[in-house]
C-alpha cells in the first residue's frame, strides 16, 4: 500500500493559501471559510498545525462576521449558516471560541428555525437537511443547543428518511450519502439514533463500495474520495464500519494522492484540491491510519479539540460513547 504523503500535504495547503490570483483561488474566493476549515482540519490531523499563523487566521476568521452574527465565506460576503459552522469550526481547533460573542452567534442560528423544524440556510429561506446538521452541530459546540426546538429539528430530520433506510434534503428527497451523513450526524449529536433502521442504511451505504474499493454517494454513480467521509462517518455512527473492506477504501485514497506536489483529487490522477485532500485524510483518521489523528465522525473535528470542548460537561461528548476507539 501506497504511504501518506505528510509533508507534501502539508506544503500543499499552505501554498493554495498562498496564491491569490490562480484558477483554483479565483473559484475559491466565495467560500474561503470552508477552505480554511478544510485546509486547517487536515493540517491538525496530519499534525502540521503549528505551521500557520494562529493569530492571523483568527483575525481574518472574525472579520468576515456579519453584524448580524452570522458569519461569510468571505471578508464583505453575506452571512450563510455553512460558513458560520466553519467559523466555529476553525475557532475551535485553535482554542479561541472565547472572542466569540456566543449569545450573539446562537440566535443568529436559532433565528433561522421554521415552524416544522427545518432550519434555512440564511435569510433567502432555501431548506436542506444540511442546514440542520450545521445548526445543531453548532450549537452543540457553542453549549446552546437549549436555544432550538431540539424536538422539532429531530422531527424534520426523520421525515426526510426514506424507504430504502436513507435521508433526503428535503421530506421525500432521493437518498444520498452527503445528506445522509448529516442526517444521521444531527441524530447522533440529538442522541436521537433510536430513529434509524441501522442495518437497512448500513445496508445501503456499504453497497456504495466498488471494485476499486472507493465509495460513491448515490447507485451507478463513481467513486469519489470525499465520500470516504460522508459514507464512513455515518458507518461508524451507527457502528456498522465492519461492512465494507476497510484496507481497499484506505489504497483507494492513497491511490488518489499527488506524491510530487502534495494534495488528493476525486479519483486516481485527478486534479487535486484542498476539498478532497481533506476528505481524503479525514477518512483515512477514520480508518485508523498510524501517525493520524482521530477525527470525530459527528462533529467531524479532531477528537481532542471536541473532548476539549465538552470536557468538565461530561468525560467524552455524546457521539463518542458508542466507538471505544474515539474515547481518547
Amino acid at each position: 500500500m501506497e504511504k501518506l504523503e505528510v509533508e507534501k500535504h502539508a506544503q500543499y495547503i499552505l501554498s493554495v493559501e498562498k496564491r491569490k490570483d490562480d484558477f483554483e483561488s479565483v473559484v475559491m474566493e466565495h467560500l474561503r471559510m470552508n477552505g480554511a476549515y478544510w485546509g486547517l482540519t487536515t493540517l491538525d490531523l496530519l499534525g502540521k498545525l503549528e505551521i500557520v499563523d494562529k493569530d492571523e487566521v483568527v483575525s481574518w476568521v472574525m472579520s468576515c462576521q456579519h453584524e448580524s452574527g452570522g458569519f461569510g465565506g468571505n471578508v464583505g460576503h453575506d452571512p450563510h449558516i455553512l460558513y458560520t459552522l466553519s467559523a466555529v469550526q476553525v475557532l475551535a481547533l485553535f482554542d479561541k471560541l472565547d472572542v466569540l460573542d456566543i449569545d450573539k452567534l446562537s440566535n443568529y442560528i436559532a433565528s433561522l428555525q421554521n415552524e416544522d423544524g427545518s432550519f434555512s440556510g440564511d435569510m433567502w429561506g432555501e431548506v436542506d437537511t444540511r442546514f440542520s446538521y450545521i445548526a445543531i452541530c453548532c450549537l452543540s459546540l457553542l453549549h446552546r443547543l437549549d436555544k432550538i426546538n431540539v424536538e422539532k429539528a429531530v422531527n424534520y430530520v426523520v421525515s426526510c428518511k426514506n424507504l430504502d433506510g436513507g435521508f433526503g434534503s428535503i421530506p421525500g428527497g432521493e437518498s444520498h450519502a452527503g445528506q445522509i451523513f448529516c442526517c444521521v450526524g444531527a441524530l447522533a449529536i440529538t442522541g436521537s439514533l433510536h430513529h434509524v433502521d441501522k442495518d437497512l442504511l448500513g445496508w445501503w451505504l456499504c453497497e456504495r463500495q466498488v471494485k476499486s474499493g472507493g465509495l460513491n454517494g448515490r447507485p451507478e454513480k463513481l467513486p469519489d474520495v470525499c465520500y470516504s467521509w460522508w459514507v464512513l462517518s455515518s458507518l461508524i455512527m451507527i457502528d456498522r464500519v465492519h461492512w465494507i473492506d476497510k484496507e481497499k477504501l484506505a489504497r483507494f485514497i492513497l491511490d488518489c494522492q499527488d506524491k510530487e506536489n502534495g494534495g488528493i483529487s476525486d479519483r486516481p490522477d485527478d486534479a487535486v484540491d484542498v476539498f478532497h485532500t481533506y476528505f481524503g485524510v479525514a477518512g483515512l483518521s477514520l480508518l485508523e491510519y498510524p501517525g493520524l489523528k482521530a477525527i470525530d465522525p459527528a462533529y467531524a473535528l479532531p477528537v481532542h479539540v471536541v473532548n476539549r470542548i465538552f470536557f468538565g460537561q461530561m468525560k467524552t461528548c455524546p457521539t463518542q460513547q458508542s466507538s471505544p476507539r474515539l474515547q481518547h
